[in-house]
């Protein structure tokens, strides 16, 4: 289903992003209000994260949502 694969992809790209600024699951969490829990289930597709959440994530990585949904 394309929405399954579009947040498998966005989960994937948070993981790249995270990654490259050297920060684990708990510093991201930490930065944006959430729970690590929280935080790992998105990077596997398992919960869905709001658009305020998403704007978070992406703003903690120092790139735009555009970015975070880009796939290749």
């Amino acid at each position: 289903m394309l929405n399954d694969n579009f947040y498998k992809n966005l989960g994937k790209n948070i993981r790249k992003y995270r990654n490259e600024l050297d920060l684990t699951q708990q510093d991201l969490a930490d930065r944006i209000g959430i729970s690590l829990n929280f935080m790992g289930k998105i990077e596997v597709a398992f919960s869905k994260p709001s658009l305020d959440t998403l704007i978070k994530i992406a703003n903690s990585l120092n790139i735009s949502v555009s970015d975070l949904c880009k796939f290749d």
